[in-house]
């Protein structure tokens, strides 16, 4: 997901605990209903803006919103070339890239869809990570979520009809793994930041290293007038999507830890499923909602606090 690394960022401090408490769980829907409303709002406007305009207009309302709160906070942007160029790289893979391939597959699928797939994120951090972080392990339970997971995604993407084409399919797997690579790097080389800073940063980054792209293939200056639907579905995408998830994302992180943050993934695809069934009559077809939830169910064994509670009450049932 673009606010969210798959694993936990270093730009975390350790957090007051790991409980969730009612603040953490309003967080949670917040953050799952402005990013997942995202991939309905993308439905509303592909037809009238190429991928890359609309990835790039998104990004000023939410640079000014996110700049705004870091400015009332009083907290430290990135100051030198060396700063701004980790910050340039994260923005790329937590933000430009895979926003526009997301837009760019939601031609041919649905936001449901999409969703879905962005929830393998965390898989795909799971996977890299031991690779590159020491600490990170692959541990018996990682490596049965992860199998768990794949099955899912095998069903998701063997579906038809409003799942999409293999291009697009790979599209949406490329966005997940450069979430997933960006939540490692955060990890790696983005120490010393507030996560809102992060958050701020990215996003002008995101902004600086789209214009080319788009002065060379979209070619603004010769678009026509998308219509105030998709001025607002872009408006929209910027403040909530782009803006107030990622405040969400940070401050779970920060309050309840990473583990609890990635349970944000589970429920993303909710919202735009139902929005995009009631206001433009998409259909998830039973194999699809299969996937999701196998995929759903792999992030349940990696979290493992239910896994444990089910073998805690098995062993008082049995003894």
């Amino acid at each position: 997901m673009p606010s969210d690394g798959p694993i936990r960022s270093a730009t975390v401090a350790a957090p007051r605990s790991t409980a969730l408490g009612p603040v953490e769980y309003a967080l949670i829907a917040t953050q799952s209903i402005t990013w997942g409303s995202t991939f309905f709002f993308i439905a509303l406007a592909r037809s009238h803006v190429p991928p890359l305009t609309l990835s790039f207009v998104r990004l000023i309302p939410a640079a000014l919103l996110l700049g705004a709160v870091v400015a009332m906070m009083g907290l430290r942007l990135p100051a030198t070339w060396p700063e701004w160029r980790h910050m340039l790289i994260f923005s790329i893979f937590n933000n430009a890239l895979p926003f526009a391939l997301i837009s760019a597959a939601q031609r041919e699928t649905t936001g449901g869809i999409a969703a879905i797939f962005m929830a393998i994120t965390p898989l795909c951090g799971l996977v890299m990570a031991p690779w590159f972080i020491a600490e990170e392990k692959f541990t018996a339970r990682r490596l049965v979520g992860i199998l768990v997971g794949i099955v899912g995604v095998a069903i998701v993407t063997g579906a038809s009809g409003a799942t999409g084409s293999w291009t697009s399919q790979s599209m949406l797997v490329v966005a997940a793994l450069c979430f997933g690579a960006a939540g490692i790097y955060a990890r790696l080389y983005l120490s010393g930041y507030h996560p809102f800073a992060v958050a701020s940063a990215q996003t002008i980054g995101a902004l600086a290293v789209s214009i080319l792209p788009l002065l060379v293939i979209d070619r603004p200056w010769s678009l026509a007038n998308p219509g105030m639907e998709a001025w607002l579905a872009m408006l929209i995408i910027g403040i909530a999507g782009s803006g107030l998830s990622p405040l969400c994302h940070f401050t779970v992180l920060r309050r309840a830890g990473p583990v609890n943050a990635m349970l944000t993934s589970i429920v993303v695809p909710v919202t735009p499923i139902v929005l995009g069934f009631i206001f433009l009559g998409e259909r998830i077809g039973v194999r699809e909602l299969v996937g999701a939830i196998i995929i759903a169910c792999a992030l349940t064994i990696i979290d493992g606090r239910l896994v444990q509670r089910a073998d805690r009450l098995w062993r008082s049932w049995t003894s």
